[in-house]
């Protein structure tokens, strides 16, 4: 896919999957017959380069809450092939320079009828414990941004990073956005459920406490040289994630979070 080693994987019912070896990020999820996820049409495919789209890893840093690189490096990585629908980034120089811990990351792509589950396995191989945050950076493909709804964080707090985490309380049941839309909610419900005219998609989570949910708005989106004007109405983020607080690992454990798509076409 656009000219960078990427993995197709089959499912049932015709559906499909497409990983980038570059980030190990999913860039596709068709089912039903529709394209699932968003991914920019001015994505970048470039050694050091994050994705726009799809599905980014992030680890072990969220966002800059920490002192390493933004929403961390796996997202820029080359990750290797361990088996069908499965992936792994393990440690070497250039991370430990970055981030001084042995580690290995499996992400685990699994289709079936109707849905996709993504699984992120996080093990520390080394001699000393570490903390890390991580999340699955879920770009949601809509048709119309204006139409969707993101129903199930009624009576959630939130930390909004548009206002330098300011805490807050969401009091809609029914999730609407315009303009910029950046909110973590930490120890979330684990389901979830995105909305748009008669078709839904639920979002189940397990593991990840936390969710992310994310859209730049018109402003944002138009200077964002990978993603442009207008894009923005094509997709919202809702991340599973663990970023709210750290995880601790010691040496050798490992921490497991999953997240799971199901299509709804009655809504």
């Amino acid at each position: 896919m656009n000219g960078a080693p990427s993995v197709r994987l089959p499912g049932p019912d015709g559906a499909s999957a497409q990983v980038s070896l570059h980030g190990g990020q999913l860039l596709s999820w068709i089912c039903g017959g529709r394209e699932r996820l968003y991914l920019s049409p001015r994505a970048r495919f470039a050694p050091g380069q994050a994705i726009r789209g799809g599905v980014p890893v992030i680890f072990p840093q969220f966002s800059d809450r920490g002192p390493g690189p933004r929403h961390g490096f796996a997202r820029v990585r080359e990750w290797a092939q361990a088996g069908a629908g499965r992936f792994v980034l393990r440690d070497d120089d250039a991370t430990r320079a970055l981030w001084p811990h042995r580690f290995e990351t499996e992400l685990t792509v699994a289709l079936g009828h109707g849905s996709l589950t993504m699984s992120l396995r996080i093990a520390n191989i080394g001699m000393d414990a570490f903390d890390f945050s991580a999340a699955l950076h879920t770009y949601l493909r809509v048709d119309e941004l204006a139409r969707a709804r993101l129903l199930g964080l009624g009576g959630c707090r939130y930390l909004d990073a548009t206002l330098r985490d300011e805490p807050g309380v969401q009091q809609e049941a029914e999730l609407r956005f315009a303009g910029e839309f950046d909110r973590l909610y930490p120890d979330t419900a684990p389901e979830l459920r995105l909305r748009e005219d008669d078709r839904g998609l639920d979002i189940q989570a397990r593991g990840f406490p936390d969710t992310v949910v994310w859209n730049p708005g018109e402003a944002l989106a138009a200077a964002l040289p990978d993603l442009g004007a207008c894009e923005h109405r094509c997709f919202v983020c809702v991340e599973a994630a663990a970023a709210a607080a750290p995880v601790r690992l010691q040496p050798g454990e490992s921490w497991q979070g999953t997240q799971t798509l199901i299509a709804r076409e009655s809504g």
